[in-house]
C-alpha cells in the first residue's frame, strides 16, 4: 500500500510540476480528472479528436478494400512426373482475376535455383485471366522426389499465395 501511494503521489508530483496554471484537477464521482494528463484539453475535445482519426481510420481501411482483388489458379499443384536431370519442363498455371478490380501481381518467387518463374507484366481485368509461366531444371544432384514452391504476391487478400511442383527425377 505504501508503494502504491508513493508512486501515486510521485506521477502527481510530477505532473503538476510541468502544469501551467490552466491546468486543473476535477473530481466526479469519486473519479480524478486531470487537464494537465490531457495536454489541457477537454473531455469534448479529446472526444472530438478520436472521432477525428476513427474517421481517418475507416477511410483507409475503405481505400485499402477498394484498391484490392481476388484471384484463383486453374491447379495449386502441378506434377511432372517421372523426369530427367538437367531438362527443361516447363509447365503453366492460369491465373484468373475473380475480383472487382485489376489484378495486379508484384511477383513470382522460387524457391529454388533450378526453378524460374514469369510472371505476367499488365494487369488482369476483371473476369481476365493469363498465365504463369514455370520452368523447372533439376540439376544433377537432385534426383528423387523434388518439391517445390512458386510464391505469387500480387493485390490480393490475402496477399500472397503458395503453387507446387513436384517431380521423381532419374538420370
Amino acid at each position: 500500500m505504501v508503494k502504491v501511494s508513493l508512486f501515486v503521489f510521485t506521477i502527481l508530483f510530477f505532473a503538476s510540476c510541468g502544469a501551467d496554471s490552466s491546468n486543473k484537477i476535477e473530481s466526479k464521482k469519486g473519479e480524478v480528472f486531470s487537464s494537465a494528463a490531457a495536454g489541457g484539453e477537454s473531455e469534448e475535445e479529446l472526444k472530438a479528436a478520436l472521432s477525428e482519426v476513427e474517421k481517418e481510420e475507416k477511410e483507409r481501411a475503405k481505400a485499402a478494400e477498394g484498391s484490392s482483388t481476388s484471384m484463383s489458379f486453374d491447379k495449386m499443384l502441378h506434377d511432372f512426373g517421372k523426369i530427367k536431370v538437367d531438362t527443361e519442363n516447363e509447365a503453366t498455371f492460369v491465373v484468373t482475376n475473380t475480383g472487382k478490380n485489376p489484378l495486379i501481381i508484384d511477383k513470382v518467387d522460387v524457391s529454388c535455383g533450378c526453378t524460374t518463374a514469369q510472371k505476367p507484366e499488365k494487369p488482369i481485368l476483371p473476369g481476365k485471366s493469363d498465365k504463369i509461366a514455370v520452368v523447372f531444371h533439376p540439376k544433377p544432384g537432385q534426383l528423387n522426389e523434388q518439391k517445390k514452391t512458386i510464391t505469387v504476391t500480387a493485390n490480393t487478400d490475402p496477399k500472397i499465395v503458395v503453387l507446387d511442383i513436384k517431380a521423381f527425377v532419374t538420370e
